[in-house]
């Protein structure tokens, strides 16, 4: 298959309570969603029309089972999901405390879970070369075996061969409960930026990867690294992104939070969307802005991933560009 759109990472059943504003210990009753940031992203992806797919691992097991039907449900191709009958699939559980609180607790993640048991055999590396972008977390450098498969998969489709149109994302997605060491994640995330064409991080996340400073500071750091386009996520004051010659600023689509959680694989899916159309990059990230935003105001993260008709009429509400052509969709 050609994808537009090709994730490798984390997979996961999320389980959210029905019951907001409550810690897990008083909810009564919750609903159980596909989950894992490289997945959601595929998924966002597939929701604005692109050919999307995952390479990822699950438990041989009813939530796995779950999880291919949810991938199905969803138009994303599921073709490199394999099965791990030794680990079984893991369960993230969040507590849901808007506007900013949402702790999550992972169960069957430590010390293995199956998609940090992801081998290069299990990769079709053709399609890596040859997908339109290819978008991985350093998530999956955080342990062997998925580390050296991730690094084989960077090694299919070396900067230097990439088309017209082709681009590789490095979402610097950094949990420190996954890692051993702040310097083990940073000698990690060196290796892998020099692979990238694309990195977006927040403030947490870019200094992990290039060290404290200002946001345009870190894009530049990451612009040395020798990244293309330097994504920095602002918080509260928006995104900026940073070419060689470029600096923009996408303000934020302000939006009543009901979980914080998934907005940013949103905008992910989105920003992939809005490169493979050509838009202008503040055009893109106005557009990945608003579809983050629209997944903020909901509980649920997979199910909410807007499609560009939602994207569109929440960026003409808000008196914003909409865009006017979607190029290159299959």
């Amino acid at each position: 298959m050609n994808y537009d759109v090709l994730t490798l990472g984390r997979i996961s059943v999320d389980v959210y309570p029905n019951d907001i504003g409550v810690g897990l210990a008083d909810v009564t009753s919750f609903g159980k969603y596909l989950g894992g940031s490289a997945t959601n992203v595929a998924v966002a992806a597939a929701q604005h029309g692109r050919a999307a797919g995952v390479v990822t691992k699950i438990g041989d097991d009813d939530f796995g089972t779950f999880l291919e039907r949810e991938l199905d449900r969803y138009g994303v191709d599921r073709t490199q999901v394999t099965r791990d009958e030794t680990l079984q699939t893991p369960v993230t559980f969040c507590a849901i405390l808007p506007p900013d609180d949402f702790p999550l607790y992972f169960y069957g993640r430590f010390p293995m879970a199956p998609d940090w048991n992801i081998n290069t055999s299990d990769i079709d590396l053709e399609s890596v070369k040859n997908s339109k972008i290819f978008w991985s977390t350093v998530t999956g450098l955080s342990r062997e075996p998925s580390r050296s498969a991730q690094l084989a998969a960077y090694e299919a489709r070396p900067v230097e061969s990439l088309g017209e149109g082709q681009f590789t994302i490095l979402d610097l997605d950094y949990r420190p409960m996954f890692w051993d060491s702040v310097e083990q994640a940073r000698e990690q995330v060196t290796q892998a930026l020099a692979s990238a064409t694309v990195a977006i991080g927040n403030d947490t996340e870019c200094t992990v990867a290039v060290g404290a400073g200002t946001p345009d500071e870190q894009a530049d750091r990451l612009l040395d690294a020798g990244v293309q386009i330097a994504v920095v996520k602002l918080g509260p004051e928006g995104v900026m992104a940073k070419t060689r010659t470029e600096r923009v600023v996408s303000a934020p689509v302000r939006v009543q939070t009901a979980n914080g959680l998934g907005a940013g694989d949103s905008f992910g899916g989105a920003f992939c969307h809005g490169l493979l159309s050509g838009w202008p990059l503040e055009q893109v990230l106005d557009y990945a802005n608003a579809a983050g935003a629209i997944v903020a105001s909901k509980v649920a993260c997979s199910d909410a991933m807007p499609n560009p008709e939602e994207v569109n009429a929440l960026l003409a509400e808000r008196g914003r560009t909409v865009p006017t052509s979607q190029k290159d969709l299959v």
